[in-house]
């Protein structure tokens, strides 16, 4: 799958699980682990982790397993490293407090 289709897979499987919010960041030449990270909301733990469940199934089903999943275990911020993507999955508290989008424009 190339970096494009990647995101739109990654977008279209956050969207299926109700996942607000979804914001794509460019972090290319900023970051050494990643080149795109797209960050997300969901309403409760059990909806992020409903959320990144859905990902990290979808994704092995398409033949691109994540490299490693964290915060499973919380609920409160799941991250899914597909390689050239890593994802974020987080409640609204959680996202607000850590504000990645600011970090890393």
């Amino acid at each position: 799958m190339q970096n494009t289709e990647l995101k739109q897979f990654v977008v279209d499987k956050i969207d299926d699980m109700k996942g607000r919010d979804i914001i794509e960041v460019d972090v290319e030449g900023k970051s050494n682990v990643t080149d795109t990270m797209i960050i997300c909301s969901g309403n409760s733990k059990r909806h992020v982790m409903a959320i990144a469940d859905n990902l990290l199934v979808e994704a092995k089903h398409a033949g691109h397993p994540p490299l490693s999943v964290e915060g499973k275990d919380t609920g409160d911020w799941v991250l899914v490293d597909l390689g050239e993507i890593i994802v974020h999955v987080m409640q609204d508290e959680t996202r607000d407090f850590y504000q990645l989008e600011k970090l890393w424009a």
